[in-house]
């Protein structure tokens, strides 16, 4: 079974959005010369710093998901990217949205498959909100 990013659940916000690819090289140290390296991998991981912003049931939604679902983090998961799914598909050449035959915005679906990242989340009380930030590891 593929676990899913709870669907009760917000998309992270955009602001403080955070991504760092892995270093695929290995560097070869040299006496003399310019330094060297090489690919390590054939693909790499992306890291990505996400946030969201939830009320006090969604919260409850989160810790279950990391706490239980994932088993504290440890197993992945599949979620929406943040950065493109849901956004609507653009002509390339008239920057117009495109639309179905019935009139309908025709939307971008875009997935990640993560892991929880090496830190643990983190939450912050916004007066009855709760801001929770986590790492991913955006899996190639």
């Amino acid at each position: 079974m593929t676990l899913r990013w709870p669907s009760d659940l917000p998309l992270p916000e955009r602001n403080p959005y955070q991504r760092q690819s892995q270093d695929p090289r290995i560097s070869r140290r040299r006496e003399a010369g310019p330094p060297g390296s090489r690919r390590r991998f054939s693909s790499v991981a992306r890291f990505v710093s996400l946030t969201i912003d939830v009320s006090r049931n969604q919260k409850a939604i989160f810790d279950n998901f990391y706490e239980g679902d994932t088993a504290e983090g440890s197993l992945p998961f599949i979620m929406p990217d943040p950065t493109t799914h849901d956004w609507p598909l653009l002509d390339p050449t008239t920057g117009d949205q495109l639309q179905d035959p019935d009139g309908n915005a025709l939307l971008i679906a875009a997935h990640w498959l993560c892991l929880f990242g090496e830190q643990t989340p983190t939450e912050t009380i916004r007066g009855i909100r709760f801001q929770i930030s986590f790492p991913v590891a955006v899996m190639p």
